[in-house]
């Protein structure tokens, strides 16, 4: 037998064996991604290798555990054994075998679609199960869809997902792909965001969160919590999330950001740079709506109030989208209105993730041209960096000819920074995509 083919039949087998294991388990959700995975073995995507080697080495942990215990247990019965033991054990050691086929090296050759980049995809498809999963098993509430029209199946919404960041990877991993791409793929999910809120009011509650509605403005990331007096899970996961990849919330998982930078590209204008006074607009606006949060929940007044002072503050924010932001052929709305996104860029600063501009760049302007975040000036570029307002969208990076900007990591190389970056921003875009509604 080719050895290929050995590799291959033998991945196929190990997702079978599991597949079965799960639905005698009951798991059928479980199975189905098992087989799935099965599936994509006999595929020649190069970074289906190190997800079928991460998936023996969880299949190490399952037949190693699933011996004991039922060896355990058939000792408690004073029960024959051995044979038990011997037929897991052999299961154990092909899945462990299988695992080292597919790391070792020798394994490139069957696998050549996407070579350069299969490091980074399987870490994409895996980082993103992994954090899905997480996610599935710490709520305690269906929070995947599929499982709350098919109770269960939540692990083939995971193997969907996995998938789609993969591809969402495949664009993003090239710069001129990407500042395609990233505008198309925020829009998509700003579409599947507001679509599950629409059929959650229409009467579909499997699409709502948990059914204690909000109004999806993001200033209230800051100000509900001060006016409820608790519920820090928005604040929480919003501090994680730039921690993580500094502002690129803004530009990449802002569910409203994804409308102004529509809208600023529907004029076909440049950017046109803001005043430099509208950073202490920001400040004063973040001011104003914490202090009036607390305000109304110190003065005790009517939720209705809240809520209808929130609306109208929401609706002046895409007022400011559709006036100016189109005029302007920049996001007004992020750069000069938006309270959150002055939290997001200073919150940055203890990320260490930076835009650096080289030393030869020529001041040619094309980066400047398609910055719609007013990050990029004269003052920026002597200072061999961008402006506060900077949300690492990553448009810049394509459109600069000399390659003088790049994504900076301490300890990392700029290809291995992008890379790096790359990975986890994605992933965090498919999670999102299956977990973020009302």
């Amino acid at each position: 037998m080719r050895p290929a083919v050995m590799r291959r039949s033998l991945g196929v087998l190990v997702c079978l064996l599991l597949a079965a294991h799960s639905l005698r388990l009951g798991d059928f959700g479980l199975s189905g991604a098992w087989l799935g995975l099965g599936g994509l073995v006999l595929t020649r995507q190069a970074w289906v290798r190190w997800v079928v080697a991460a998936a023996c080495l969880w299949g190490v942990w399952i037949w190693g555990t699933t011996t004991v215990e039922l060896v355990q247990f058939r000792l408690a019965l004073g029960a024959p054994w051995a044979r038990l033991a011997g037929i897991l054990g052999t299961v154990f050691t092909v899945t462990a075998a299988t695992g080292w086929l597919f790391v070792h090296s020798s394994a490139e050759r069957i696998s050549p679609r996407h070579r350069s980049q299969q490091g980074p995809l399987a870490a994409i498809f895996l980082l993103t199960v992994v954090l899905l999963a997480l996610a599935r098993r710490s709520t305690p509430f269906p929070i995947l869809l599929a499982d709350r029209f098919w109770p269960g199946s939540g692990w083939l919404e995971i193997l969907v997902l996995g998938l789609y960041a993969v591809w969402a990877g495949t664009k993003f991993l090239d710069p001129e792909q990407r500042l395609q791409w990233r505008p198309r793929l925020w829009g998509f999910f700003s579409v599947v965001f507001f679509a599950q809120l629409a059929l959650g009011l229409a009467g579909l509650e499997q699409f709502l969160m948990s059914g204690d509605l909000h109004l999806p403005v993001p200033a209230l990331i800051a100000a509900g919590p001060v006016y409820r007096g608790g519920g820090l899970f928005m604040p929480v996961l919003f501090t994680v999330t730039v921690l993580l990849v500094g502002p690129a919330w803004c530009s990449h998982l802002c569910y409203i950001g994804a409308w102004d930078d529509g809208l600023s590209r529907s004029g076909g204008k440049r950017p046109a740079a803001p005043p430099r006074w509208t950073l202490w607009l920001r400040l004063i606006l973040l001011f104003v709506v914490v202090a009036t949060a607390w305000g109304l929940r110190a003065l005790g007044l009517e939720p209705r109030l809240a809520v209808a002072m929130a609306g109208g503050f929401g609706l002046a924010g895409v007022a400011v989208m559709l006036v100016g932001s189109r005029r302007q052929g920049m996001m007004v709305h992020c750069t000069t209105f938006c309270p959150i996104g002055i939290v997001a860029n200073i919150l940055s600063r203890l990320s260490p993730w930076r835009l650096r501009i080289g030393s030869g760049c020529s001041r040619c302007g094309r980066c400047q041209r398609v910055c719609r975040y007013n990050a990029l000036d004269t003052e920026d570029f002597e200072r061999g960096r961008p402006g506060l307002a900077c949300t690492l969208c990553g448009d810049c990076l394509a459109a600069c000819p000399e390659g003088q900007l790049r994504l900076d990591f301490p300890g990392l190389s700029a290809g291995a920074a992008h890379q790096a970056f790359v990975v986890l921003i994605v992933a965090l875009h498919a999670v999102f995509l299956g977990v973020a509604r009302i």
